[in-house]
């Protein structure tokens, strides 16, 4: 009998937040094992609800939704959409320059393969969201990593996305505020790197899918918002701010300066039509979501949920000999750094492995956001104060002991 293997298109491609560490944790879970979850951004499961007026929205139109939409998505969402563009001071966003998708993933994946090909390079940060990095390898295109420096707030470093452009360089991906470290940009660095985009004439992929999940009073500002000469493609969705990522409702808009990108704009519509349609259901959420009161805010603000949970796991993280970590101004991720004279790792998988076997707890290792070193770790600090608290008294035990 003939074999066969997997693509060699994905030899360099990598998802660890769903990979080998998730498996075991399922087998575990089958054998009657329980783990708590530190590993996925999906606020449902830990209790955080969408709107009441966003349920009944959808299940209000659950008839009239039954058939394809446009490719691109329904008018009254993209008319939503629109005018949250025009909000956020994102210049040069007509209804026709918006694309509905099933969540912000399928329309990265769209963006790159409509763009790439072989022996292009993209621009993308060190640690990244690993799905930027996996669909600039599937399109055929080489990923190439700038760094996000720990000891300046995970901002970008320019110096080093200078060091690194080439004349195959197409574009840069920005994620802002940032998966996995939950940096947040000041105006100053997205003007750096608008300048960077605009010197040497690259696209511009900004990933803002969580803006509306900022705290400390700070505010998010678009990156499109800086740069109406600069072709840009913006992304953002709901399955965070209003806890519907089982939805798989996100959107793209071609932002700014579009006659030099003609050929790519046909790329893109020639690929959404083929898909016929993202989820019309959860397109039609979308004017009621963005139109209405935000119930996130009060999540963020403190005595809410995100926002204690943060404070908590930022100072329980501090207390652990060894730990050190930056705390996160948006989304619901922290990124700590293990130290390496204590505790010699060289297998961020295998300590990922090791604490879910001993302690039951999941968490993301750091090499699956394509960190170079093996001493960093995600977690997602969405379970509640009491299962936090489970979860870090595991890790200080876990700690106090493990080295490799």
């Amino acid at each position: 009998m003939r074999t066969y293997e997997k693509s060699t298109k994905l030899d360099n491609v990598c998802y660890d937040i769903r990979g080998p560490v998730m498996d075991e944790a399922n087998r575990m879970q089958a054998a009657g094992i329980d783990v708590l979850k530190l590993n996925i951004g999906n606020p449902a499961p830990f209790g955080f609800h969408a709107p009441d007026e966003v349920i009944k929205d959808m299940s209000y139109n659950l008839r009239d939704t039954e058939g394809y939409s446009d490719s691109k998505g329904l008018f009254s969402a993209r008319k939503a959409i629109m005018q949250y563009c025009q909000l956020k001071h994102i210049p040069n966003v007509g209804i026709d320059d918006i694309y509905t998708g099933n969540g912000v993933s399928e329309l990265i994946t769209m963006s790159m393969q409509g763009l790439l090909n072989n022996g292009d390079e993209i621009l993308v940060p060190s640690p990244d969201y690993p799905l930027w990095t996996a669909s600039v390898t599937l399109a055929g295109g080489t990923a190439v990593h700038y760094i996000c420096d720990e000891q300046s707030d995970w901002y970008p470093d320019i110096d080093d996305m200078r060091s690194k452009i080439t004349p195959n360089t197409k574009g840069i991906v920005v994620i802002n505020p940032n998966n996995p470290t939950g940096a947040l940009y000041p105006k100053e660095i997205l003007e750096q790197i608008v300048d960077f985009a605009r010197e040497f004439d690259l696209i511009l992929f900004a990933d803002e899918i969580y803006d509306r999940l900022v705290m400390d009073g700070r505010k998010h500002v678009a990156l499109a918002s800086l740069a109406p000469d600069v072709f840009t493609i913006s992304f953002n969705g709901l399955s965070k701010s209003h806890r519907v990522a089982g939805y798989r409702i996100g959107w793209m808009c071609l932002c700014g300066r579009k006659d030099h990108v003609k050929g790519y704009i046909e790329g893109l519509n020639l690929l959404s039509s083929m898909r016929l349609c993202s989820n019309v259901p959860a397109q039609s959420i979308v004017q009621t979501s963005l139109g209405g009161y935000q119930s996130a805010d009060e999540l963020l603000l403190p005595g809410g949920r995100i926002y204690e949970q943060r404070e908590y796991i930022y100072n329980a993280l501090c207390d652990i000999p060894g730990v050190s970590v930056v705390k996160p101004k948006a989304s619901f991720y922290i990124f700590p750094k293990l130290d390496q004279e204590k505790f010699h790792i060289k297998d961020d998988e295998k300590f990922a492995l090791d604490l879910l076997r001993e302690k039951k707890i999941l968490i993301t290792c750091g090499t699956g956001f394509n960190c170079t070193d093996p001493d960093h770790f995600r977690i997602v600090y969405l379970p509640n104060i009491v299962q936090l608290k489970t979860a870090m008294g595991r890790i200080a035990d876990f700690l106090s002991y493990y080295h490799q």
